[in-house]
């Protein structure tokens, strides 16, 4: 399977934020959007990523404050990134060794695609087996269609 299937039933739409504000409201807003992850973006090209990790690392426990430091200062500027033909198995073993719960997908054109976390990449797999399981069953059973 292929993240842009994924990216079909999910849906393109990215949550970001701009690199001058400040890391509270980018908090307040994964807060409100229940989400780990946003991406840092200016003019739609991307700058980096803010995650709860960065957060809980860069300010949490460096004694700073949120209300006085700019997302620019605390994101990860080196993100790993995949095509929309990436398998799932394969961003799997990404995020697994890369030690990262969200990534982003990319056009050719450098144009964000989408982003997926390893939530989706499950869930994926997860109905990938079930159909598999009730297709297998069905054959045993012999109701499998002729």
């Amino acid at each position: 399977m292929q993240i842009k299937e994924i990216l079909q039933t999910k849906g393109d739409h990215v949550y970001h934020v701009a690199p001058d504000a400040t890391v509270y409201d980018a908090v307040k807003l994964l807060s409100e959007l229940n989400i780990g992850a946003l991406l840092v973006m200016r003019d739609k090209k991307m700058m980096g990523i803010i995650t709860e990790r960065d957060y809980r690392d860069k300010i949490i426990l460096k004694g700073r404050a949120s209300k006085d430091t700019r997302v620019d200062e605390i994101m990860t500027k080196e993100v790993f990134c995949v095509a929309p033909t990436e398998t799932v198995d394969s961003c799997m073993k990404i995020m697994t060794n890369k030690k990262i719960r969200h990534i982003p997908i990319m056009n050719g054109d450098e144009t964000v695609a989408g982003m997926v976390s390893i939530g989706d990449l499950v869930k994926a797999v997860i109905q990938k087996q079930e159909v598999e399981i009730s297709t297998l069953k069905s054959y045993i059973y012999g109701s499998y269609p002729e």
